[in-house]
């Protein structure tokens, strides 16, 4: 089995092709632009009502035409998702002869990567795969993490990534500020939390560093 190494891509910029009109096609599409890639083009002679209207809204580019071998030129991503396998063998070559990453959607192992089920918090993004081998697993993990962090973690991470922005700026100790927000990480992590509400109340923020920075100071001495 192949090996896969987890990583983030940021596709801002990034030129990303999806070759197929189907609803395994659209599913990839959707992929994308939840993942805010801002230059996706799709081409197929014939596509879903889900590709049409994203390509009527203005989120995509729609080809409606066979695949051409320049379709690919300084493509950064490139999503071989036909219905026809010798196809999409050719789509990955083709890839990877102009240095793009491929996914082939019906045979993992020609690609460079599989995409993973993935669930959105905001800036929190969890990616699950079993490569493979139980798609029916990956789908049962899923829906658990689904309920164990919930919508309410979006507000969560957006009050973590303040305050760390604040601790940075007013603890100079490395250690300090380390206890700090694994402190308030763990805190946040709980069913109810004493974060401060989201309305950007400096008076709450400085509350809760001086709160934590006690409950920090108790934890290292």
């Amino acid at each position: 089995m192949a090996g896969y190494y987890p990583l983030m891509l940021d596709l801002k910029g990034k030129l990303c092709v999806v070759i197929g009109g189907g609803s395994v096609a659209e599913r990839k599409i959707r992929s994308l632009l939840d993942a805010d890639a801002d230059r996706v083009r799709a081409i197929s002679p014939v596509v879903t009502e889900g590709i049409e209207g994203l390509a009527a809204g203005g989120s995509i580019v729609l080809e409606r035409r066979e695949y051409l071998e320049q379709d690919l030129n300084n493509a950064s991503l490139v999503f071989a998702a036909t219905d026809d396998p010798i196809l999409n063998h050719s789509l990955a070559a083709a890839a990877t002869a102009v240095g793009a990453l491929v996914n082939v959607a019906d045979d993992s192992h020609q690609g460079d990567f599989v995409t993973p089920a993935v669930i959105r918090r905001g800036d929190l993004v969890i990616a699950l795969t079993t490569g493979g081998a139980s798609p029916a697993l990956a789908s049962l993990i899923g829906r658990e993490l689904q309920v164990r962090y919930g919508p309410d973690y979006a507000g969560k991470v957006v009050r973590l990534r303040e305050l760390r922005e604040q601790v940075l700026k007013r603890l100079s100790n490395p250690e300090e500020r380390r206890a700090v927000l694994r402190l308030a990480a763990e805190e946040l992590n709980t069913a109810s939390s004493a974060e401060p509400s989201d309305d950007g109340d400096e008076e709450q923020m400085e509350e809760w560093i001086r709160r934590l920075q006690a409950a920090a100071d108790r934890r290292l001495t």
